[in-house]
């Protein structure tokens, strides 16, 4: 069957199917809010999850609808941390964690000026950890010297930084066609660099990305897990992948993507937890998209927000109205 999404400028054809972006403030975070998650020894900390304002990823993922969040230019100087303030004093708490997501790479210049690393590293030094996301052929010097601004000073409370890497699929055919324009050597490249340097790292996977069926997708997100692992990341956050941005609409229609059932998460997250040893949270933001069963669907998302936390198995709910589906 030929595919409607092209061999050849992907860029181009991704670009064309999206409806508009959201208008935004430049000085404000676009979300935050807070939540819990256990650190290494499994101790549940807070933390303040902070979606920045700014400028446009370079690369255009097939999946990504995190545009939607951006903006079109670089933000001024001082903008960032504005965010980070205006955040911060809303949520009125001191969080163990905070992390910076930008809906893009924290350390592409364009997006985070360079100019701002040292004042977000001062409005963030209530934190033991800061966790921020880059794509892997943007993790080099410019990470060293932001956990280094992070450290410095005797005022500082910050001991960690964390960089979030998006893995995706480690699946032959699949990862190339995301668009994202880089291969497993890129990442486990980035990954030695942010081991050299101390700096921790996590991954995120998708489950059932493009052009994957319902059957494959638990047993290519556990071979993606297992692969994060290797190279040395100690989470891993399994994201059901969700239409939404134009692009996955028309594979829908074509019948190459589908979005995972909610049992289909499930499988993943309970197979990647049985990978001693490291921590893997499922994303259960928007979850309800996932499910076809009022019934059962509270429970179920319980009991994935309790694995999240306690990183234990516990029984699946059983359902006679939809089977478990």
């Amino acid at each position: 069957m030929t595919s409607i999404y092209p061999a050849r400028d992907r860029t181009d054809w991704i670009t064309r199917q999206r409806p508009p972006r959201n208008v935004l403030d430049p000085l404000k975070p676009h979300g935050f809010f807070l939540e819990q998650e256990p650190d290494g020894s499994g101790r549940v900390v807070s933390s303040a999850v902070i979606l920045l304002t700014n400028k446009e990823c370079p690369w255009r993922c097939l999946m990504c609808d995190l545009w939607k969040n951006t903006l079109s230019y670089s933000v001024p100087v001082g903008a960032i941390p504005a965010q980070i303030e205006y955040a911060l004093e809303r949520l009125d708490v001191r969080p163990e964690q905070i992390k910076l997501y930008n809906s893009g790479n924290f350390f592409d210049a364009a997006a985070i000026p360079l100019a701002d690393y040292q004042p977000i590293a001062e409005k963030v030094s209530c934190a033991e950890r800061v966790v921020v996301e880059c794509h892997p052929r943007l993790v080099g010097k410019r990470v060293a010297a932001f956990r280094d601004f992070l450290h410095g000073g005797s005022h500082r409370k910050v001991q960690h930084l964390e960089v979030a890497l998006g893995l995706e699929t480690v699946h032959p055919e699949v990862l190339p066609r995301l668009n994202k324009k880089f291969d497993l050597g890129h990442f486990a490249a980035a990954a030695r660099f942010l081991r050299d340097e101390g700096i921790g790292l996590r991954a995120f996977v998708l489950v059932k990305p493009p052009f994957l069926n319902e059957s494959q997708a638990p047993e290519w997100a556990v071979k993606s897990a297992e692969f994060a692992f290797s190279c040395g990341a100690t989470v891993v956050s399994l994201i059901p992948t969700r239409p939404g941005n134009g692009a996955m609409e028309r594979l829908t229609e074509a019948g190459e993507f589908s979005p995972p059932r909610l049992s289909t998460f499930e499988t993943a997250l309970d197979a990647c937890l049985e990978l001693q040893g490291r921590r893997v949270f499922g994303d259960t933001w928007n979850l309800e998209q996932f499910s076809n069963c009022p019934h059962c669907f509270e429970p179920r998302r319980a009991r994935l927000e309790e694995l999240n936390l306690t990183q234990k198995a516990r029984p699946r709910i059983d359902c006679r109205a939809c089977g478990g589906l």
